[in-house]
């Protein structure tokens, strides 16, 4: 799916702690941005973020929001990562690569995607349970919403945001 440098963008798998090649650091580096968002999202909705369904609890880690970033992991960070390296915006002289293999973004590529990453959050869709336009930077806090009402009682079920 990287239409340009794909030799110097190749990447063998996932890796994190340190990433190993540029896009595990870019992705690693938007999820980081988008748990962030969702400790925000659930905290606001008076849900502990640290309790969570399919991540393991433990010590310090954000479960609850780990969790509901799988919704919007394609949706934002891998599309977000694809864009940015086929509008060739990060290249792959903008990454760092460290003693013992890991792979680090510069400070020149953190800033450009934390630019597009806010621009992504800004664009518009159609939410398929409430069918209206919502910013994708809203998702995570009306999902928070449903997951709360749901856990409170006042909603039968929760459906997360699927988009096609």
């Amino acid at each position: 799916m990287i239409r340009h440098n794909r030799a110097e963008l190749a990447m063998d798998g996932r890796s994190r702690r340190p990433p190993l090649d540029p896009v595990n650091a870019l992705l690693s580096f938007t999820y980081a941005l988008m748990v962030h968002d969702c400790v925000a999202a659930l905290t606001a909705s008076g849900l502990d973020p640290d309790v969570g369904f399919l991540h393991a609890d433990r010590p310090g880690r954000p479960s609850l929001a780990l969790d509901l970033v799988e919704e919007f992991r394609t949706l934002v960070a891998d599309r977000l990562v694809l864009a940015v390296l086929n509008r060739r915006q990060i290249a792959p002289s903008d990454f760092v690569r460290r003693d013992g293999g890991g792979v680090e973004l510069s400070a020149t590529a953190r800033k450009t995607l934390v630019q597009a990453y806010v621009a992504r959050k800004r664009e518009e869709l159609t939410h398929p349970l409430l069918a209206a336009p919502v910013r994708i930077g809203q998702l995570p806090f009306l999902q928070a919403k449903l997951l709360a009402r749901h856990l409170r009682g006042d909603s039968e079920i929760y459906l997360p945001c699927v988009i096609r």
